[in-house]
């Protein structure tokens, strides 16, 4: 209720006022947003009551749920017009001002915040009438010349200032329509003698002409300082003005000479400055504040902090740069002679161009790794680029400035990482680059790689011509047949096929552990001995890789669980591991060698494959069942594989009497061939000859010996055609202990570049037809 009969008091809801006021005899839109303030409407609307407007304090904490002491004393009571309610869930409330009330007591209701009060009115001295008739006048004419300046009061409302008669009217008027300081009027409503309002208000209203005119006269002073030709300065001239009248300093300018002696100091191309002094012609035209001005800002310090000036670099030699590659690299002998050719061209001519290296293996062979030792070896600042799922152009060329958050390419990126014009930037993982409809970033790398080109790349953002020919790049790839064949013919491929067990001991006594223990911190707390019969047990039952990546995680790994042990007390100041030990740290055994067949049996055959990691063997099953010639292939085959083993039932249909074969054993028998881990996807065009050994073998009951591993695909008049990735496949028959291998007569050629420590304890033999397979791998 509002009204209390019985002791006759006055209580409303409060409906709290954040910088706003709500004044008598004028109407004015609230919106309401608050849960408390939106039931405080509503209980109003249901009782037909007014609500109490009051405006909150502008220091108050609680600004969202006001109470009794963040509130003014001071309000209107208002009639509830109308109501809208909106989408958002908030209200729009016209409310019409009744009367000016003071707050005798806040009650904090449960839902709202409620208030007794009681209606006070402006005091009115009938002795002074004509003092208020001349104050009432002058406030009439003042603040129409202030609502034309200001343009604060709505055309049609203009003309009823001068229709206004009553002096508290107009004050009220005034209060709801004057643009300025939000206490000073919360001030003169408060104020209870009339004269007295209308006096402060005449004076607040005429000091903010005077603020308003300041402002006309100072735009004046600058408009008539600046020429046609200077118009465009207009805004920043105004600016600096009211610095000046201000007293405060120009900062922006002192930055503008900076960057301006910058540009001017910094040993640019021509085509540089030309474009630097471009955009800083404009940038000294705009407001520091607009968004434009930090757009053309970031790019003008973008190109002030790439290097513009050749590094000085140191004399390179030959036998430093050797030693560099020994004490980082154990192994890779071919590898290592390829780089110091490249290295001693380098000391002749550091300003060759046209070698770029791309080293080609299975991940962990130390591809990463070999680039740092050639750029330490060169005196070139090193910068590693990881191009693995690249699919924009952009991110190579850069984004152009007219999208919102461009940046340069990784090339320029590296440039300004590097700090220098002749570093050596490494692309890792150039196999894994793919396309889309953002443009294809191997078509973009053509121009990077490509001596005759890069010398005058140019990257989207940076639009000027960058010179790329001092810098030395170097690419690594997992998979050369994924890389488009332009881009592989910009490169010189150096292939690293993987370690050896023997080499893989080597690494990991010399390199792994002691990286290891010095990284775990144990160097002078725990003596840990990893003898070579443990690496040896380690890297054959622990792990499986071309490289040694796995390796070094399962060493940390041990480390790991003997620090454990020691701080436990369980080991004390030195161990000697032994194959108990790595069971109980490592657990059981993750790989065995039993996946290649251990006995002479009919139709099992060992092949070698290539994975993305390294060489495999790749154990080829068959079996012959009663049924009508049809031939089921499982495990995962791709197409190539599948036309592998159609190729090879032609063979065995055309040569079976040779092999004792029942010619129309495709008549009544069904054939099964099966690849072990049918999860895993197989494909290539180097299982032809194994298939084909296994299904004569299967049809003619002779058995395949255990000890052959065989690689290489066939045509239909039995010719054996070469295959790749030769190297991983040889390591991976000696890793499970082949004796002999039989490889295509063509690849004969690529064993010379194959170390001699793989070949070795291992028969190779090459085979021309699948006839002189049959006759090596079945059992006479």
């Amino acid at each position: 209720m509002a009204k209390n009969k019985q002791e006759d008091k006055l209580i409303f809801n409060v409906v709290p006022l954040r910088q706003m006021m709500m004044v008598p005899r004028v109407a004015t839109p609230i919106l309401v947003g608050r849960s408390k303030t939106i039931f405080a409407v509503r209980d109003a609307l249901d009782d037909d009551d007014p609500i109490l407007c009051i405006p909150q304090k502008t220091n108050i904490e609680s600004e969202n749920y006001p109470t009794a002491k963040d509130m003014h004393r001071w309000g209107t009571l208002a009639l509830i017009v109308k109501e809208f309610s909106l989408p958002d869930g908030n209200m729009r409330v016209l409310c019409d001002g009744a009367a000016r009330v003071m707050v005798k007591r806040f009650i904090q209701g449960k839902n709202c915040l409620k208030a007794e009060v009681y209606i006070v009115d402006k005091a009115n001295d009938i002795n002074d009438s004509k003092m208020l008739s001349a104050y009432t006048r002058n406030l009439r004419n003042i603040f129409s010349k202030y609502s034309k300046l200001k343009r604060t009061v709505p055309d049609e409302l203009e003309q009823s200032v001068s229709n206004i008669d009553s002096p508290e009217e107009l004050l009220y008027f005034c209060l709801n329509f004057f643009d300025g300081d939000f206490d000073k009027k919360q001030e003169i409503f408060e104020m209870n003698d009339l004269i007295e309002s209308l006096k402060m208000m005449i004076r607040l209203v005429y000091d903010e002409i005077q603020v308003i005119n300041l402002e006309k006269g100072i735009e004046n002073q600058v408009r008539t300082n600046i020429s046609k030709v200077q118009r465009e300065f207009f805004l920043n001239e105004q600016l600096k003005q009211i610095h000046r009248e201000l007293g405060i300093s120009e900062d922006a300018g002192n930055d503008l000479t900076k960057l301006k002696e910058q540009i001017k100091n910094t040993n640019l191309s021509v085509q540089a400055r030309e474009k630097l002094e471009e955009e800083f012609k404009k940038l000294s035209r705009i407001n520091p504040n607009s968004q434009e001005y930090t757009v053309l800002l970031n790019y003008i310090n973008w190109v002030l902090e790439l290097p513009w000036d050749a590094k000085e670099i140191g004399k390179v030699d030959i036998n430093k740069s050797e030693a560099i590659l020994n004490r980082d690299h154990y192994g890779l002998k071919d590898v290592k002679e390829r780089i110091l050719e490249f290295i001693s061209v380098m000391q002749i001519n550091q300003s060759i161009k046209g070698q770029i290296i791309c080293f080609a293996g299975p991940p962990g062979v130390g591809k990463t790794s070999l680039g740092k030792s050639i750029a330490e070896s060169l005196g070139r600042e090193f910068v590693r680029i990881s191009l693995g799922g690249v699919r924009d152009e952009s991110e190579v060329r850069g984004h152009r400035r007219t999208y919102v958050g461009a940046i340069p390419g990784v090339i320029m990126q590296s440039m300004k990482k590097a700090k220098s014009t002749n570093p050596m930037i490494m692309m890792d993982e150039i196999d894994k680059l793919s396309s889309d409809f953002r443009g294809d970033p191997a078509s973009a790398l053509l121009e990077v790689l490509d001596p005759e080109q890069n010398s005058h790349f140019r990257d989207h953002y940076i639009d000027i011509e960058y010179d790329l020919s001092n810098v030395v790049f170097i690419t690594t790839a997992n998979d050369l047949s994924s890389i488009p064949g332009p881009l592989l013919d910009r490169m010189e491929i150096i292939e690293l096929p993987g370690y050896t067990e023997y080499e893989k001991v080597r690494i990991a006594a010399n390199h792994l552990v002691p990286k290891e223990v010095k990284e775990h911190g144990i160097e002078d707390k725990i003596k840990v001995n990893f003898s070579d019969d443990i690496l040896h047990h380690i890297i054959k039952f622990y792990t499986r890789e071309a490289g040694v990546r796995t390796l070094d995680r399962t060493i940390a790994k041990v480390l790991r669980k003997i620090i454990k042990d020691h701080l436990k007390g369980n080991v004390k100041k030195s161990i000697t591991l032994n194959k108990k030990h790595i069971k109980g740290y490592l657990g059981v055994e993750r790989y065995s060698h039993s996946e290649v067949n251990k006995k002479d049996r009919v139709g099992i055959v060992n092949g070698l494959a290539w994975t993305a990691v390294g060489g495999e063997t790749m154990t080829i099953e068959i079996v012959k069942l009663p049924g009508d010639g049809k031939v089921n292939l499982t495990g995962q085959l791709g197409d190539v594989m599948k036309e592998s083993a159609q190729a090879a039932i032609s063979f065995c249909r055309l040569h079976a009497k040779k092999y004792g074969i029942d010619p129309d054993f495709y008549k009544d028998t069904d054939l099964h061939l099966h690849i072990p881990e049918g999860a895993v996807p197989k494909d290539g065009p180097s299982a032809g000859v194994t298939m084909t050994t296994a299904i004569v073998s299967i049809l003619s009951g002779i058995k395949v010996r255990h000890d052959v591993a065989m690689t290489g695909e066939i045509t239909l008049s039995g010719d054996v055609l070469p295959i790749g990735g030769l190297p991983e496949k040889l390591i991976a028959a000696k890793r499970e202990g082949i004796k002999q291998v039989l490889i295509p007569n063509k690849n004969v050629k690529d064993l010379e570049e194959i170390n001699e420590e793989i070949k070795s304890d291992m028969e190779i033999t090459p085979v021309s037809t699948i006839s002189e397979v049959l006759k090596l791998a079945l059992v006479k």
